[in-house]
């Protein structure tokens, strides 16, 4: 869907300019809202992003680059042409830094101007739906022109920035996640209750299970690989508070008085939670600079030795290819997606989101006198997304990109490298702590505040 959306796009720049997002939709592209395809159109914007700045981290990048004759620093020079490029800036950490720098801005400006849009009449709703092709070119200039800002202090600025961002990101994350699991419990049980109950009703056991086990075995690894006997307190208090917390909001899940206030609650949605913060916790850990408790992957499956799977190829290069940048990646992936496509009835998650799913008119695509599909504005009684919310989000995944790819590895000013660091652990962590509050806080509200509707 994605993928088409994206091919849809750019071919329609050519006659549509200017155009909306029903502009955007040709006959090959199966959604029909205009707030759907607007959504996949700005997260398309993220993901090229994102792939840019993979390509950018690739080893061997910049060796690759220093054989283009005239183009690198300090390479064999052509009249007019010789040292244009400072391949050490757009390869390596610092190219992911300013393009991520660049897609912030983008959608931190389109966050601040879409602010209190409350339907598609508003004119700013417009320039949400509408002006693609003229969106790109000031994505493509600000990419540009964040390539020529000076080292200094930015690297180190910008990594602060980075992971108070990507905090906020990974709880929206779970926001998400929560979503996912309340709506993919809903559709099954009522499945069930239409239809073939034994099969459905073993499916969600199934997977209940499977997320249970597959949570228990992360922490039976966690324990034998990431402590030591005599060291690695942290990582044993990691682990045992985020598995205890994890059984008490299971607990609380099932409590009698929280599944007659919530019946929509239950153990799928407490597995998938519990496994998401497993994985948070293991991503924790692999932040530790202390080696002895933070065995690489390579070396926990061959007889390598921690040290020597470092990356040591380059000045500030960064492995973001490890299981951990590529499962982050992953779940990076599928939010962006989700995100992008939810049409959520849980009242507790759309309030945490900001959103207000459900208020806008929906419709089929209709056939215009063109013979293409053209996507229903189904905003005109009120939108189905805080617009400033949802580039806001985009802007936290920005800064999550910049630091998954960097490993969360902190820039050195001095020496021109990147290194672990505890404050990325502690930040990891605390996300997950509180993530797993504002769960607990969505199966004990309606016990709580007993006088609002939380159905």
């Amino acid at each position: 869907m994605g993928a088409c959306m994206a091919l849809c796009s750019l071919a329609s720049c050519a006659s549509c300019l200017c155009g909306s997002a029903p502009c955007l939709l040709c006959g090959c592209c199966p959604s029909s809202n205009s707030s759907t395809i607007t959504r996949l159109v700005f997260s398309f914007f993220l993901l090229l992003g994102t792939v840019v700045s993979i390509i950018m981290i690739l080893p061997g990048m910049e060796a690759e680059l220093q054989k283009i004759p005239g183009f690198c620093q300090g390479g064999t020079s052509i009249p007019g042409l010789e040292n244009q490029v400072n391949c050490d800036v757009i390869v390596g950490y610092k190219s992911v830094y300013r393009m991520c720098f660049a897609m912030a801005c983008f959608f931190f400006f389109f966050s601040v101007l879409m602010i209190r849009v409350r339907s598609s009449k508003d004119p700013r709703a417009v320039v949400q739906n509408g002006f693609w092709f003229f969106k790109f070119l000031i994505l493509i200039g600000i990419t540009v022109g964040a390539f020529f800002i000076p080292d200094g202090t930015f690297h180190n600025v910008w990594f602060y920035f980075g992971v108070v961002g990507s905090f906020m990101f990974i709880l929206i994350q779970l926001i998400l996640l929560i979503d996912f699991a309340h709506s993919w419990n809903e559709i099954w049980v009522r499945n069930a209750e239409d239809g073939n109950s034994k099969g459905w009703y073993a499916g969600l056991l199934v997977f209940t299970v499977l997320h249970y086990a597959l949570s228990f075995a992360a922490v039976v690894l966690f324990y034998v690989y990431y402590t030591k006997p005599e060291d690695c307190t942290e990582h044993k208090v990691f682990i045992s508070l985020n598995l205890i917390f994890s059984v008490v909001v299971s607990i609380v899940s099932i409590l009698p008085k929280v599944q007659e206030s919530s019946p929509q609650s239950g153990l799928l949605q407490s597995s998938i939670i519990t496994l998401y913060t497993m994985y948070v916790t293991w991503s924790a850990m692999t932040n530790n600079p202390n080696r002895e408790c933070n065995p690489s992957l390579l070396s926990l499956v061959s007889n390598v030795n921690a040290t020597e799977v470092l990356p040591t190829s380059a000045p500030g290069t960064v492995q973001w290819w490890d299981a951990q940048g590529i499962v982050g990646l992953v779940i990076f992936l599928f939010c962006t997606f989700y995100a992008s496509i939810r049409s959520s009835s849980n009242a507790q998650v759309n309030k945490l989101m900001q959103t207000e799913e459900g208020q806008g008119s929906g419709g089929e695509g209709v056939v215009g006198e063109d013979g293409l599909k053209h996507a229903v504005d189904n905003e005109e009684e009120a939108v189905t997304y805080s617009y400033s919310f949802f580039h806001f989000h985009l802007f936290l995944a920005s800064l999550y990109i910049m630091m998954t790819l960097t490993n969360w590895y902190s820039p050195d000013t001095k020496t021109h490298v990147m290194q672990s660091n505890m404050p990325a652990v502690w930040v990891k962590i605390c996300s997950s702590w509180l993530g797993l509050s504002l769960y607990l806080w969505t199966l004990i509200a309606p016990l709580i505040l007993s006088d609002r509707d939380f159905s």
